[in-house]
């Protein structure tokens, strides 16, 4: 695994933080744990094959979808990152 350099250096989390293990847990189809280690890796998957679906399928009308996961990702990605620094 990666190390976080800002954990690293500045002795602080990253709104990432935990990104890496999560994909990993569900690798291994921990799929619970997973959403614990890192709440937003389903949106950001959703977002991911949206994206990508996207790219490959250039008439497909998703732009709404994408931004909507988008939002929601970033959202649940700062909401975890301030719940964290709080606990």
């Amino acid at each position: 695994m990666l190390p976080c350099i800002s954990k690293q250096i500045l002795n602080i989390t990253c709104p990432g933080c935990g990104l890496q293990r999560s994909v990993l847990l569900l690798y291994y189809k921990e799929f619970y744990k997973a959403f614990l280690m890192y709440p937003a890796i389903y949106f950001l998957l959703i977002l991911l094959i949206l994206i990508f679906l996207k790219t490959i399928f250039k008439k497909l009308k998703v732009q709404k979808s994408i931004n909507t996961i988008a939002i929601l990702t970033i959202s649940t990605i700062f909401i975890n990152y301030i719940i964290k620094l709080i606990l």
